[in-house]
């Protein structure tokens, strides 16, 4: 294997406010691509959107971080912005709050997140979207797409 980089997008529509688990997704990207050992790096090209790396074991968890989200961006309160409608302002508050960027190593084609983590997108706007992700790996592979 040589060390080489590749570039995809995964197109994914949301369902409104929410996460969105993204870690088969992108370990079938790895695995088609004949991924070894590197580093994988997620983009989210919103800015009323984000990535998480959390637990994917018990649906509270998720359902928290929705509600604390709420409580340091809420809908109700006063922002200068809000030409998209009411939940625009603490969509961008949210992304800000959170990352539109991981980097995540990777080890014999496999994603070394720990035993009950998983890859989310976060929707933060109150309709479902089309959000792009963009997935860059760097490092091993069978071939290069």
């Amino acid at each position: 294997m040589t060390i080489r980089q590749h570039f995809e997008t995964l197109i994914l529509r949301t369902a409104g406010p929410g996460f969105t688990d993204l870690t088969a997704a992108v370990a079938r990207c790895l695995a088609a691509l004949g991924a070894g050992d590197g580093l994988l790096t997620l983009f989210v090209r919103h800015t009323s959107a984000s990535l998480t790396i959390q637990e994917n074991a018990d649906p509270a968890v998720l359902a928290d971080l929705a509600a604390a989200l709420d409580r340091l961006a809420p809908r109700s309160a006063s922002y200068r912005h809000a030409s998209e409608g009411p939940d625009d302002m603490p969509a961008h508050v949210r992304t800000m709050l959170t990352a539109t960027s991981l980097s995540i190593p990777v080890r014999q084609g496999r994603m070394l997140l720990g035993t009950w983590q998983a890859v989310y997108l976060v929707e933060h706007r109150d309709r479902p979207r089309e959000r792009e992700v963009v997935v860059h790996f760097v490092g091993e592979m069978a071939r290069c797409g």
